[in-house]
């Protein structure tokens, strides 16, 4: 296993090299020419036309013409290369991206602390805010008074009169359906079916899209991290809850009902610990931040105090187990079997090019130590048992927002690139 450690923040993100997925041919097949050159051009960050031509295998006549489109439409600009030599004449000429054409806010909402982030249409973190809020499940109202709140303090830091937001991505926890925008269940809301998505772009009279935190993880990876030049990887993240996102040939996949991969609902033991989805024997039970600190209170004869700040009841446990406490490691041990169980799984059913593992009980290595990894690999069948990559991510709070970004900014891709509307 690699472990990989990155540190998110706004200022370190400049895609110069481009952002967004870098599809492979299959993946464009689907899509307009017009769409294919926009996307070839957003993914190479400044990309000539002759290039472009090569690239897809069209003629240079259709991409001189769709780009002079998508000029006069105020999404590309053609911007000078140096020369090598001032004798060879006028410098090439590339193509990019206007980077303020659109703008676009990317929400992560939490039990803990909501989080944005606004970027402009080059990819470009512009400002990020937080703000604090509690573990209280509350109405769609609620919700949405808390986010106008935190959209309007991200405006005011990048300097962006809010009516110039293009489109909003939202990331919550729970079983989300992307294309009704209908949260069906999560632990942050009062009742059930809450059409959340309606709800907010309603309010902010802007297209909103609502997506399950697990994915706009995933898209962060797709969109600006590991996962752009693969067509096929899997990221875990096990914060308060357990999910998983997937991306198959360059796409994000959310299944028939746009509500797959609940990694963390999967059951793992029949008639067992109580997951706070209200079922019994639910992987996130055995491995989720909540879980762990219920083992705490349990082996250690901790008292559960759910006032007291969870992280830093973890980094107790955890500096116990580090001083060779033996009933602290084998809580953290017998979460990474669990762990164990559930990558070898993934292997089986969707034989992923690479594992991505991420959330804060990630920095406590009992949970991805040699020992989960040789579990795995008894559990994966021969033939799969060294084939799959696993990365340990460490990303900030914001790259969950940072991930929202991308849902939103598919959206504008869609809807007023390819489709002017």
């Amino acid at each position: 296993m690699s472990k990989k450690e990155v540190n998110f923040s706004t200022d370190s993100i400049r895609p110069a090299n481009g952002y967004g997925p870098i599809l492979r041919p299959t993946a464009r097949e689907t899509y307009s020419l017009r769409q294919q050159i926009f996307e070839l051009v957003r993914a190479s960050g400044r990309i000539a036309r002759s290039t472009i031509a090569r690239t897809l295998d069209i003629s240079p006549g259709s991409v001189t013409s769709l780009t002079a489109e998508l000029i006069v439409d105020g999404f590309l600009r053609e911007v000078e290369e140096t020369a090598r030599e001032a004798s060879r004449g006028r410098p090439p000429v590339s193509l990019e991206l206007v980077s303020n054409a659109l703008y676009v806010i990317g929400v992560k909402l939490s039990d803990e602390k909501h989080t944005a982030t606004l970027t402009d249409f080059g990819g470009n973190a512009l400002a990020s805010a937080s703000q604090i809020t509690n573990a209280d499940k509350k109405s769609a109202n609620e919700l949405l008074i808390e986010t106008e709140i935190l959209i309007k303090k991200v405006c005011e830091r990048a300097n962006i009169d809010q009516n110039s937001i293009s489109a909003i991505g939202v990331g919550i926890s729970g079983i989300v359906n992307y294309t009704t925008g209908v949260v069906t269940w999560s632990p942050l809301l009062e009742k059930l079916d809450v059409p959340l998505g309606n709800v907010f772009s309603t309010h902010f009279d802007t297209p909103v899209c609502i997506d399950n935190d697990a994915n706009v993880l995933t898209l962060a990876e797709l969109w600006f991290g590991a996962g752009r030049a693969l067509s096929n990887f899997a990221v875990v993240t096990i914060e308060h809850g357990v999910g998983m996102g997937f991306v198959s040939d360059n796409r994000l996949f959310r299944g028939a009902h746009s509500m797959g991969l609940e990694l963390g609902h999967t059951k793992v033991q029949l008639d067992g610990a109580l997951c706070r989805c209200g079922q019994r024997g639910c992987l996130e039970a055995y491995l989720a931040d909540y879980a762990l600190a219920r083992e705490a209170s349990t082996v250690l004869t901790m008292t559960p105090d759910q006032s007291k700040n969870l992280n830093e009841s973890l980094k107790d446990l955890y500096k116990m187990a580090k001083f060779g406490d033996m009933a602290s490691q084998k809580i953290f041990k017998r979460a990474g079997r669990y762990l164990a169980v559930a990558l070898s799984n993934i292997i089986h059913l969707f034989d992923p090019k690479l594992i991505i593992l991420s959330g804060r009980p990630m920095q406590y290595e009992f949970l991805y130590d040699e020992d989960m990894q040789s579990e795995m690999r008894t559990l994966a069948l021969y033939e799969s048992r060294y084939d799959t990559q696993i990365e340990i991510q460490s990303w900030g709070n914001m790259v969950w927002a940072r991930g929202a970004t991308a849902l939103a900014l598919t959206e504008l891709t869609k809807t007023v690139v390819v489709e002017g509307r």
